[in-house]
Formats: C-alpha cells, sequence, structure tokens
C-alpha cells in the first residue's frame, strides 16, 4: 500500500536508463515521405474528407501557421488556405510503426508502446550489449529509422531516468531533438518551462498549483510531498508527482482494460433508419474482434446516439450472463438501440461492452447450443483472419461496408497489433 508519511527524496542521482522516442508528427511526416511534393508543404490529415472532418495531424509547416491537431478541417484552411488535406493511410503507418516498433526491440526487451508514434525503451540489465552511451545510441536510431522508413523521418528522443523525464526532454526541441534530463540539469531545465508545459499538468492542474502559490515548475519540484497530497492534489497523486518530477518511476504500469467499444460519426445527413441499423451492426462486429482478442467476455452493454441537433441519448444494461460472439452483442445492443427517441436524425452511434471478465470461450458447456455458438464463433474469425476481415459478417452490416473504415488509435496500442495483423 503506498504510505501517506512525509516524503524527503533528494534529486535521484542514477543514471539515466529510459529513452523516450516519439515521431515528429507522425501521420503527416509519413504522408511527406511517401510523396516528396508535399514536403516542406502545410499537411492535414483527416479521418475522412469530409466538410466536417477535424484534424488528426498535421506537419510543422501547418502547425507554423497555427493549425493545431483536433481543429475542424473548415478553420485549418481558413489559418492556412494552401494546406494540403489527405485522408489517413492507415497501411503507410502500420509500416512505420513495425519500423519503430524492430528498431527498438534490437537495443532491449523491455520495450513498451504508449501510442503509435511514442515508445519508452528500458536499458537496464542491458549494458553488456549497448556498450556505447545513450546518447549515441540514439543518434544510432535516428538514423536506423531514416533508413529503414525513409530519409524525411524524423524523431525527438529524450533520456532520463524516469519515463516522465525522459517525455519532457523529447519535447524539448522539436523537430528532431535529442535531450538528456538527469541531477546535473534537472533545475536549470525546469527553470526555463511553464507549469503547462509539463506533461500531465494542463489548465485545471496549473490551477490548483497556483492557489497553493506554485507558480512556476522550479516551485513545484521544491514544494513539500505534504502540501502537494494534502492541499494542492488532496490525494496519493501529490506523493507521486513529488516523486515523479525527482526522477523517480511511478509510471510503470499498465492499466486495466475496463471497457471496449467502437464509435462512428455518420456520414449521411439524413441517414435512413436501415442506414443506422446497418452502422450498428458493424459496430457491434468490431467491438466483438476486440472482445475476443483480448480473451474477455462482457457482462454489460452501453449504447450511444448523438443526435442532428447536438442532444444525445444513451442506454446501459447489465446481464446476469456473459457474452462474447459479436451475433450477442449485436442482439443486445439492438435491444437498448430500439428504446432510442426518434424525433431526429442519427450523427453519432457507439456500443460499449463493460463488466469485463476472461472469456468463457474456453471452458467446454453441457449444452449443444452453446458450444455450437462457440464453434460457429471460432470459424468464422478462422475465415476472417485467414481471408481478412468481414470476409464473413452479417448481412444487415453490408450497406456499412467501405463506410466504417478502420482507423488509427490514439493514446494506446491496445489493439493495434490486432489491426496490422488484420490489415
Amino acid at each position: 500500500m503506498r504510505s501517506y508519511q512525509t516524503l524527503e527524496l533528494s534529486i535521484n542521482d542514477a543514471q539515466p536508463q529510459i529513452m523516450h522516442i516519439d515521431l515528429n508528427s507522425c501521420f503527416a511526416t509519413v504522408e511527406q515521405q511517401a510523396r516528396p511534393l508535399l514536403r516542406g508543404r502545410p499537411v492535414a490529415v483527416t479521418n475522412r474528407l469530409t466538410r466536417n472532418a477535424c484534424v488528426i495531424a498535421c506537419s510543422y509547416e501547418a502547425k507554423a501557421q497555427g493549425v493545431k491537431v483536433g481543429m475542424g478541417l473548415q478553420e485549418a484552411k481558413l489559418l492556412a488556405p494552401d494546406i494540403v488535406s489527405l485522408e489517413s493511410d492507415p497501411p503507410k503507418y502500420h509500416f512505420a510503426y513495425k519500423q519503430l516498433v524492430k528498431i527498438m526491440r534490437s537495443y532491449s526487451p523491455n520495450v513498451v508502446m504508449k501510442s503509435i508514434d511514442e515508445g519508452i525503451i528500458n536499458f537496464e540489465g542491458t549494458r553488456l550489449i549497448n556498450t556505447g552511451q545513450l546518447a549515441d545510441i540514439g543518434y544510432e536510431i535516428k538514423q536506423r529509422l531514416k533508413d529503414r522508413v525513409g530519409n524525411w523521418m524524423k524523431c525527438n528522443i529524450g533520456i532520463a531516468p524516469n519515463r516522465f523525464l525522459a517525455k519532457q526532454a523529447a519535447s524539448l526541441h522539436k523537430p528532431d531533438g535529442l535531450d538528456i534530463i538527469d541531477h546535473t540539469n534537472l533545475r536549470s531545465t525546469l527553470a526555463s518551462l511553464e507549469l503547462t508545459d509539463l506533461t500531465g499538468i494542463a489548465a485545471r492542474n496549473e490551477a490548483r498549483l497556483n492557489a497553493s502559490g506554485i507558480m512556476t515548475p522550479l516551485q513545484f519540484l521544491d514544494a513539500p510531498a505534504e502540501l502537494l497530497r494534502k492541499r494542492v492534489f488532496k490525494s496519493v497523486c501529490g506523493d507521486d508527482w513529488y516523486k515523479r518530477l525527482r526522477g523517480y518511476e511511478v509510471d510503470d504500469y499498465e492499466s486495466a482494460t475496463n471497457t471496449i467499444g467502437r464509435q462512428f460519426v455518420l456520414d449521411e445527413m439524413h441517414p435512413t433508419d436501415e442506414s443506422v441499423r446497418a452502422r450498428l451492426a458493424s459496430l457491434c462486429e468490431g467491438t466483438g474482434l476486440k472482445l475476443r482478442h483480448k480473451g474477455l467476455s462482457a457482462r454489460g452493454i452501453s449504447v450511444h446516439v448523438g443526435y442532428k441537433s447536438g442532444d444525445a441519448w444513451h442506454e446501459r444494461r447489465a446481464f446476469k450472463s456473459s457474452f462474447y460472439t459479436s451475433d450477442e452483442i449485436y442482439r443486445r445492443a439492438t435491444l437498448l438501440f430500439n428504446k432510442r427517441p426518434r424525433d431526429d436524425y442519427e450523427r453519432i452511434l457507439a456500443v460499449t461492452c463493460y463488466l469485463l471478465e476472461p472469456s468463457i470461450r474456453n471452458q467446454a458447456s453441457l449444452l449443444e447450443e452453446v458450444e455450437r455458438e462457440h464453434w460457429l464463433t471460432t470459424a468464422v474469425d478462422s475465415i476472417n483472419e485467414h481471408f481478412g476481415n468481414y470476409t464473413v459478417t452479417f448481412a444487415s452490416s453490408l450497406a456499412a461496408k467501405g463506410q466504417i473504415k478502420q482507423k488509427i488509435p490514439f493514446g494506446s496500442t491496445r489493439y493495434f497489433e490486432l489491426l496490422i495483423d488484420k490489415a
């Protein structure tokens, strides 16, 4: 258990062993690598080329003109009239991701991918094979990435005693920087930053710190653990921040999977009921695939519907029996979906499974219908794995094929290996 006793820690003076690698503006850079005519030009990547599309990645040339991730494509065009908008192309990013992972794993077995374009190498225990300085290895990784993917590819690298400071170091000199933060330069580095430059400190946490008289990262570093725990964060998170800023590892853990689902924004302004149900069926198929990939079953399901007016409806239900097949997910989702208000056009659909538990697929049943369901699901998954996703699919979801495309997940690689296998 965590202790609430007062912490008194000096700055960690251990040799940095953590390397954080961040591909610069990954999707946009990959597109510029693949299309030389786009190099040096503002580029915006969206999940779909529609009027209401959102920018999911932009080149540094676009960022220089004020374009930001999350901005609407129309707003981006006002800021950068010459911007080139492209629909995301997952196979290209799959390739870059796989090359990055191969390079990283050649240095250490302890590699964690935090997202499609960010990863961590822990060099502890590898000094017999990695005899050079980590900075030299970092520059070597940069060159190997260019050799394997292309000379337009760039990455930021940060080296530090823990994950937090390594990520912070990787953000200091974009693009294509390499920086080290350790006990010798920690204070001078923090002195050059604002509170919101720190990973994990946005406006709300900044306000919390300011309310306790902490206005700068250096003051944050010097704040007593008791102050951070009792007054600022009012939880053991204060102890974590006290340790994190001093270079001690508190972020080396993997969070549990609590929910699994899929969401889709409809491209039609006035969709028919048949069109909406086809997309619901397709979302349920994708959710079932994810659930089985993680070896889980669910006992709860929720359905969310967003309407053209901006209103939203949500319904959820827990069941006594668990389920994992796409057919069962679709049946139970339809049970809830039929209760939705029908006085407006649907714009957003989402299906989520919760109350997750280890899969019941490995438990033989005395009931023939249960075993038949298991055999059928296994056979369909095997066919789709061999011939491609949705080779065998719901007839009711056929109208959605080609509309609901598998896009790149952000913030996690929990299903990315599955998507690469299915690509």
